[in-house]
């Protein structure tokens, strides 16, 4: 696909203008919702462009897990102790590249912004869900999505759950209602939302964004406005964009996204000189649990050799099972902890006999197997696991044959996948220069910027739509302060 032509329209150029608002929003999902929502609830005019027929984005086809901690009452209500500084210290050591300030901000404002999320009628269940699963199959307002449990990161700050679910029983679609507050909050605020209707370019006076330009089938025009909040999702459906960046989303079946997660926000950002931040990095997954007595199990690559803690967060363990040679991988268990998953995308091979059977199928060096499989029976036995330090809770020997292999292989398990790249922004979700410089009256957040989610290893479930929602609001809260 050839790329849009964004480049800026000089204001210069422009006798006549559609509109004049203090805040335009390009998209409604969960971050264009929240910035229309606090910039007019500040008292800013808001006018929201959104390409599609209706509000909501990729967030509509969300579970509904919002990644919040710090104390929120859902924490309180069933026994979890958390606080700012345990939140902050962990998504310091999980984080690709860390920013302090922005990680700083996100924890100490993570309770507030629990409680405005329920101020707009959302209600998370005050209980807990103990199992490891992806989602809480049910309405449980809270459970652990992430690497919080997992070493080494439990030695750098004590583990919470910190996993919010909207009372949804499912894996999709509950973040909708998530959407359908926001719209209703907007409706209350006087937002004016128009549909099928999307920003081509932005309009720019010397180097500060003074609108955008917009069109809407055979009709198109300028709107004037004293700051621009671009929201308009990530680039996983733009296959010359993928190519560039995560060729290896390319190499998969299944794509998380709608039709316009296609980079327009990124590239409208690029058009005026901002800055992008882990283009390369991508979600990408294919859980084996639920049922979790499959991560009693171990994980080998082609030559019969472990390379993860298998009770990972289910990006994690893919991340590094994309990373090993030739992309394969296999999850092995004995007749003692065989299921199959709840979610078939890790499909299942066959069963052996003997170890060197199931080698000689897979075409793994027996040896190797065999010596792989004994050293982690002999420490798992114990309760221990020197080499990747797997929570005891998921050591099991695996000595009670036949065994089993599910494949993790590239190719052969159902990956699905999107992009964590996007603009540079400040903690405020400013649009940054390479020099570190604010590009004036432009900010951005949502799938298009990049903040706390930065990689597959370090990402929990609730990410995306926490921090979303939250940059949303500061991007909105900002914008409307530029613009009176």
């Amino acid at each position: 696909m050839s790329q849009p032509n964004t480049a800026p329209v000089p204001a210069s150029t422009l006798t006549e203008w559609t509109d004049d608002v203090d805040v335009l929003v390009i998209g409604f999902g969960i971050a264009g919702g929240s910035a229309a929502v606090e910039a007019a609830a500040r008292g800013a005019r808001v006018l929201v462009l959104e390409r599609a027929a209706v509000a909501g984005g990729t967030t509509a086809l969300a579970g509904g897990h919002f990644y919040l901690g710090g104390g929120t009452a859902v924490q309180q209500a069933t026994g979890h102790a958390d606080s700012a500084d345990e939140m902050y210290k962990y998504l310091m050591s999980v984080s690709l590249e860390p920013e302090p300030e922005k990680i700083r901000a996100y924890a100490d404002g993570s309770v507030d912004h629990f409680d405005w999320l329920e101020s707009l009628g959302l209600r998370f269940e005050r209980s807990y869900y103990p199992e490891k699963a992806v989602i809480q199959p049910g309405t449980e307002g809270l459970m652990y999505t992430g690497n919080e449990k997992v070493w080494p990161f439990c030695e750098e700050a004590v583990p919470a759950p910190r996993g919010h679910k909207v009372p949804r029983p499912g894996d999709t679609g509950g973040a909708a209602m998530a959407i359908d507050a926001l719209l209703a909050r907007a409706a209350d605020l006087g937002v004016e939302i128009r549909y099928e209707t999307g920003a081509t370019a932005l309009i720019v006076d010397a180097a500060e964004v003074v609108g955008a330009t917009w069109r809407r089938f055979g009709e198109a025009g300028a709107i004037r406005a004293r700051s621009v909040v671009i929201a308009a999702g990530g680039f996983v459906m733009n296959a010359e964009m993928v190519a560039e960046h995560v060729p290896e989303l390319a190499q998969k079946p299944y794509t998380l996204g709608t039709t316009y997660d296609d980079g327009l926000g990124i590239l409208l950002g690029q058009s005026v000189g901002g800055a992008t931040a882990h283009m390369d990095q991508a979600f990408i997954t294919a859980p084996v649990y639920p049922p979790s007595i499959l991560l009693t199990g171990l994980i080998v690559n082609g030559e019969g050799r472990r390379f993860v803690a298998e009770d990972s967060y289910h990006s994690r363990t893919s991340a590094f099972a994309l990373e090993q040679p030739g992309a394969r991988a296999y999850l092995i268990v004995d007749s003692a902890h065989m299921a199959r998953p709840q979610v078939p995308l890790v499909p299942f091979i066959d069963g052996w006999e003997t170890v060197a059977e199931m080698a000689a199928a897979l075409d793994i060096p027996a040896e190797q197997l065999q010596s792989t499989l004994d050293h982690y029976n002999e420490h798992a036995a114990r309760g221990a696991d020197p080499d990747f330090h797997k929570a005891p809770q998921w050591l099991a020997a695996q000595d009670d044959g036949p065994w089993a292999a599910f494949d993790l292989t590239l190719g052969k398990a159902f990956y699905a996948g999107f992009t964590l790249g996007g603009l540079r922004t400040s903690v405020d979700a400013e649009v940054l220069r390479a020099d570190g410089s604010a590009v004036a009256g432009l900010y951005a957040a949502g799938a298009c910027a990049s903040n706390i989610a930065q990689d597959g290893k370090g990402y929990a479930s609730g990410t995306q739509l926490g921090e979303g929602s939250f940059f949303g609001r500061r991007a909105g809260r900002r914008a409307a302060a530029t613009a009176q």
